[in-house]
């Protein structure tokens, strides 16, 4: 749900995925708001669906005195192929996993050169207790 608040407006942007199509459902749409994009200005209607790809610059503004509300989806550019579809559900799964703390990353190769020199000399107990953070403790 996106609210516009009176007075307001977003400045001309692109967000460069011309594979994902937009569409804003008018909730409360005061008379007056609108939606530009390219040269193309238009305003919401109240229960219809307005269709945009948000690759465009696209801008937005509230000269009223009441707040606008919109429900935006997002849905997969119609002339994508199957396979195109796939890769990139798997691209943004994998960036809401990584996002999730889901997915392990990779050490720095700095990182990684300093816990081998911390490691060197300490012998295979010392490596070891560096990766299990065990002690001395016996059970």
């Amino acid at each position: 749900f996106a609210r516009q608040t009176p007075g307001t407006g977003v400045q001309p942007h692109s967000d460069g995925r011309n594979f994902i199509l937009t569409s804003h459902l008018g909730l409360k749409v005061p008379e007056g708001c609108w939606i530009q994009v390219g040269d193309e200005r238009k305003s919401w209607s109240e229960g219809k669906l307005t269709t945009l790809d948000t690759s465009f610059e696209h801008s937005t503004g509230n000269p009223t005195d009441s707040d606008r509300h919109v429900l935006i989806i997002d849905f997969w550019h119609p002339e994508l192929t199957s396979a195109e579809r796939a890769a990139l559900e798997f691209v943004y799964d994998l960036r809401n996993k990584f996002e999730k703390g889901k997915i392990p990353f990779r050490l720095s190769r700095a990182s990684i050169k300093k816990r081998e020199e911390e490691q060197e000399g300490m012998g295979f107990m010392g490596i070891w207790k560096s990766l299990t953070g065990g002690g001395d403790d016996e059970e």
